[in-house]
């Protein structure tokens, strides 16, 4: 395989540089040859998953466990995600582990690089006696565990809002029941953590573990512990007042939209009118936009509002700060207002593709029933209800969301999932 691809590139290589080349792309589109490019990339990746993935696993599986080795993998990003970062910081703290972090940073390195990436983890996986992830994976799928080895998938985001995993098999987000079975992304869980008893059905449905509930354990999600310290409030206005110091004396309002596609040219929307929302709003608020972190082309803030009203904190605040200092959340089928809720503070649902986006991924539960506030689908609703918000804002729906939603994240829930995973004699015998 490795032999068949290396003449491929050249051939690829010498085709760029001849006349040929825009006669090759308009013959490369042809249905002829995009069957035989599913093909070989059908063939690519049973080879990775099926032979050369399990390889490097499969080469130190019968080495000793190291009981002392501690594993944070991230799919994507650059660095410890907040999904992990209270889990990590305990562990690395209190406790006398070898903490491992692997970053594989799928999509944003070559192919070969990410390969190299999966290798050397699966390589140290092998040996390691507790794993963490916090995104589904077919690379952590492909093996055949060893039963020493605990996996703990904290997931990045709490509630169950937006259909993911084998729940969107038959819609245009997810890839097709075969593919999943083929190659599934949710194997070789010893637990999943999740933020209330409710939504247990639903990512049983979305990881393929019917039958096998028991594994997902309601104990909270440990990314939510930050927003029961007072510390952390306290620090987030800082960090606010610090990288917009126009917001002192002003009330926020947050605009934090999902992206829209698929997960590998993930787009944000552009439907959302500041001008409109400065001619309103002005006087009292400002808005800060936070976009989905795969979202890598930004829209541009008008120059005339930039650091007076309007702030993109994408790439400079935390979700978790935002959400602390924030007076009011605008967002449309983000996750995020289930950790929102927790401050029982207004939220509206900027939903303008509603129809769309349903055909598109769909819900575990009906929108209209499921947000805790205004659906809205133009500026001008969103901008009506904000002047009025004080006599329309119904508290109440937002307490009942939260105790359906987020019973088990009260502050303790690293805690619970330490004891879960740890247990209690393990702990004590590594504490620092």
């Amino acid at each position: 395989m490795g032999k068949i691809k290396k003449l491929w590139r050249k051939i690829k290589k010498v085709l760029r540089k001849t006349p040929l080349a825009p006669l090759w792309r308009k013959l490369w589109k042809l249905p002829p040859m995009k069957k035989l490019k599913k093909y070989i990339a059908k063939k690519r990746k049973d080879h990775l998953l099926y032979k050369t993935l399990p390889r490097a696993y499969n080469a130190h599986r019968n080495e000793p466990v190291d009981e002392k080795k501690v594993i944070f993998i991230e799919l994507r990003l650059p660095a410890i995600s907040n999904s992990f970062r209270v889990l990590y910081d305990e562990l690395e703290k209190n406790y006398n582990f070898d903490i491992h972090v692997h970053l594989l940073r799928n999509t944003f390195v070559s192919r070969d690089e990410y390969v190299k990436r999966c290798k050397n983890m699966l390589a140290d996986v092998a040996t390691a006696k507790y794993v963490f992830v916090n995104e589904a994976s077919d690379v952590l799928s492909c093996i055949d565990k060893r039963p020493e080895t605990i996996v703990t998938q904290l997931w990045h985001a709490c509630g169950a809002f937006k259909k993911f995993g084998k729940s969107t098999a038959d819609l245009i987000f997810g890839p097709n029941a075969e593919q999943l079975e083929r190659h599934p992304n949710n194997r070789n869980y010893t637990y999943v953590t999740v933020s209330s008893p409710e939504i247990v059905w639903a990512y049983a449905e979305a990881m393929d573990l019917k039958g096998k509930e028991d594994i997902i354990r309601p104990v909270g999600t440990s990314r939510t512990d930050v927003f029961f310290r007072q510390e952390t409030i306290d620090q987030a206005f800082e960090h606010l007042y610090e990288k917009f110091p126009a917001a002192r004396g002003k009330k926020i309002i947050l605009y934090a939209p999902t992206f829209r596609g698929r997960v590998a040219k993930a787009k944000t929307p552009k439907c959302f009118d500041l001008e409109k929302f400065y001619e309103a709003l002005h006087e009292d608020y400002v808005v800060i936009t936070k976009h989905h972190p795969l979202v890598r082309k930004l829209p541009k803030i008008p120059a005339e509002l930039r650091d007076s009203f309007a702030y993109d904190a994408t790439k400079t605040m935390s979700i978790e700060d935002l959400l602390c200092v924030s007076d009011i959340c605008i967002s449309d089928y983000s996750s995020l207002i289930f950790e929102y809720s927790l401050f029982e503070r207004p939220m509206l649902f900027y939903a303008y593709d509603l129809d769309e986006y349903f055909d598109w991924r769909g819900f575990y539960y009906p929108y209209d029933e499921l947000t805790p506030g205004p659906v809205c689908t133009t500026n001008e609703e969103m901008i009506d209800y904000i002047q009025h918000i004080d006599e329309r804002f119904d508290k109440q729906k937002v307490v009942d969301f939260r105790n359906k939603f987020m019973s088990a994240c009260d502050g303790h829930a690293t805690e619970r999932i330490m004891d879960l995973v740890f247990g209690q004699e393990v702990l004590e015998n590594n504490r620092k």
